[in-house]
């Protein structure tokens, strides 16, 4: 007889039946084989499953309350880590809600993973009705660099393997990945399900630039007069901050950082140009994006923002996007890290220095603005009711005595301010609303940088902002991390003074929330303040305690501008408001 005929009949003496796994355990078997150490995500079917192994095989599971959420803290542990972010979805509807940030990380260049589960095949093909049936794979397409469906168990290692290769290869974005609830229910021998799964070999290959390509980015710096140097998040996520520094150093140009390149180097460096921002992209002759994009938050490169003559050195991973807006006159092709490696060793001392008129230029103006901004400080200091640049003053001092701490923005006026007045000293500390200016992502990100890090952050929120993103709180207080948030709340979207345009309802724009109440519900620490010495004092001690904590801010509904400083996106029609 026959060992499988034993094995079948029972008779005594026959082979032990073979091991077996499953399509759930080869999934989390094929994340921890590629170091995947955290998973963020929201449980229901056909994945709780998942997450529940997934935490008892040693990955960190952080659950949220809405999916949106989980994958905005997955899209900020990308960017922070130069690993791909991964977060966990249901099917359908929470597919749906997890696609916005995996959309959101896609146009930010931070490399993600959503898996998501999903319906029967064999049921939704055919349109049948299915529970939550939605044909995943075609919708997110659209809003992804790639998207997978993996059909048998036996392929889960090869779809992780190129999930993760996708997402953080050449220009990182997000990767959706669909597995169907049959599939991570199928089960398979555990020898050929442990054959089918592999460990990525340099997943991110760096992309070194052309030599000739270097030397004549060289040339155009060499001879400009007026030279400027744009840092993008692109050049913080590359994590070359010494070889950046080095270039801009040694050849003396000035430097303009986008909001989340600040601290790459200090911003009281004495070659930043924020503080004369509009001069030095209305006055620079050639102009070197490193990481950065002419998009909307560049104006596009166009007149009269920019100088019309202005040539542009881009250096940049993907050779589309040269030329996506004005004619890239040096275009460096390659990982941001090698071509700065590349422009300082190609480039001989003294070869490339900015002219010491230009930065006289800059440099007056800097002070000119500097002053000006201290005389409005000064006045919000005193004002009652408090300011923004009141409370936002006050943040500053207490995070230059906690410079390790990470800052979270978004808002309208309190993403404008915050970036204008609290200066950053270290890199990749500051993440906010990014290239697609979203609201949402302020809880995500800071759960994302506490969860991966473990220094302490700061969320600092507009009120309308906040409500995006609020009940995350919970799981802030859930899991006790160093997480105190600020909500500036001037009672309004914008403002919070409009009057009604209906006897009985508020104001489109208006709100009423008393967000150190919602924390306490939850166990963490609720601070009301009305002055900028209360924001202060608040502060001070919420950080020195390290626990989750709210500080609810009353802010003037007077204060605040429409649409903040982007308000002349909205449309004048007859009706708009001027």
């Amino acid at each position: 007889m026959t060992d499988a005929a034993m094995q079948e009949t029972g008779v005594e003496g026959a082979a032990e039946p073979a091991a077996l796994t499953d399509g759930i355990h080869l999934v989390v078997d094929a994340l921890k084989l590629n170091g995947v150490e955290t998973v963020y995500g929201v449980v229901g079917i056909p994945i709780t499953d998942l997450a529940r192994l997934a935490q008892a095989s040693g990955i960190r599971y952080i659950g949220f309350r809405h999916e949106s959420d989980a994958g905005h803290a997955a899209a900020a542990a990308g960017f922070l880590t130069q690993k791909p972010g991964i977060c966990l979805t249901v099917s359908a509807p929470g597919f749906l809600n997890g696609l916005v940030a995996l959309a959101n990380a896609t146009t930010n260049c931070f490399p993600m993973v959503q898996i998501s589960g999903s319906s029967e095949r064999h049921l939704v093909d055919l349109q049948r009705g299915d529970y939550e049936e939605m044909d995943q794979l075609a919708a997110s397409r659209p809003f992804v660099k790639a998207a997978y469906r993996v059909q048998r168990a036996e392929d889960i290692g090869r779809g992780i393997a190129r999930a993760i290769r996708t997402a953080i290869s050449g220009r990182p974005g997000g990767v959706y990945l669909d597995i169907p609830a049959a599939v991570l229910g199928e089960i398979i021998d555990a020898d050929k399900g442990a054959a089918s799964l592999w460990e990525l070999v340099d997943p991110a290959p760096r992309q070194l630039p052309q030599p000739q390509a270097v030397d004549r980015a060289i040339e155009l710096l060499a001879g400009a007069e007026r030279p400027l140097v744009v840092l993008g998040k692109g050049a913080a996520y590359a994590q070359a901050d010494s070889t950046i520094r080095e270039f801009v150093e040694s050849t003396g140009i000035p430097y303009l950082p986008m909001s989340m390149a600040k601290g790459l180097l200090p911003d009281d460096h004495p070659q930043s140009a924020a503080t004369a921002r509009s001069l030095a992209l209305k006055r620079a002759d050639v102009v070197m994006l490193v990481g950065a994009r002419l998009n909307w938050l560049l104006g596009h490169g166009d007149a009269p923002q920019w100088n019309p003559d202005a040539k542009f050195v881009q250096v940049d991973i993907a050779a589309t996007e040269m030329d996506s807006n004005q004619p890239i006159a040096a275009p460096l092709v390659g990982d941001v890290a090698s071509v700065m490696e590349a422009l300082v060793e190609r480039s001989k001392p003294g070869r490339i220095s900015a002219p010491a008129q230009w930065r006289e230029e800059l440099t007056a103006r800097s002070t000119q603005n500097v002053t000006k901004m201290a005389g409005r400080l000064e006045a919000a200091r005193t004002a009652h009711p408090m300011k923004f640049l009141g409370a936002l003053q006050a943040i500053r001092d207490v995070l230059a005595d906690n410079p390790r701490a990470y800052v979270v923005n978004e808002g309208a006026n309190a993403l404008d301010l915050a970036r204008n007045t609290i200066p950053m000293q270290v890199p990749r500390h500051r993440l906010d609303s990014g290239t697609w200016g979203v609201m949402g992502i302020g809880m995500g990100y800071a759960i994302a940088a506490a969860v991966e890090t473990g220094e302490p952050v700061v969320a600092i929120e507009g009120d309308s902002a906040f409500g995006f993103s609020g009940m995350e709180i919970e799981a802030v207080c859930r899991y006790n991390l160093p997480i105190v948030t600020v909500v500036l709340n001037n009672s309004g979207v914008y403002r919070g003074d409009e009057p009604s345009g209906h006897a009985a309802d508020p104001a489109p724009t208006a709100l009423k929330a008393r967000h150190d109440l919602m924390i306490e519900a939850f166990g963490g620490k609720g601070y009301q303040a009305t002055t900028p010495d209360e924001v202060e004092s608040a502060l001070r001690e919420a950080l020195a305690a390290g626990v989750p904590a709210l500080i609810d801010c009353v802010i003037d509904p007077a204060d605040g501008t429409e649409s903040g400083a982007i308000a002349h996106l909205n449309p004048k029609g007859l009706s708009g408001k001027k």
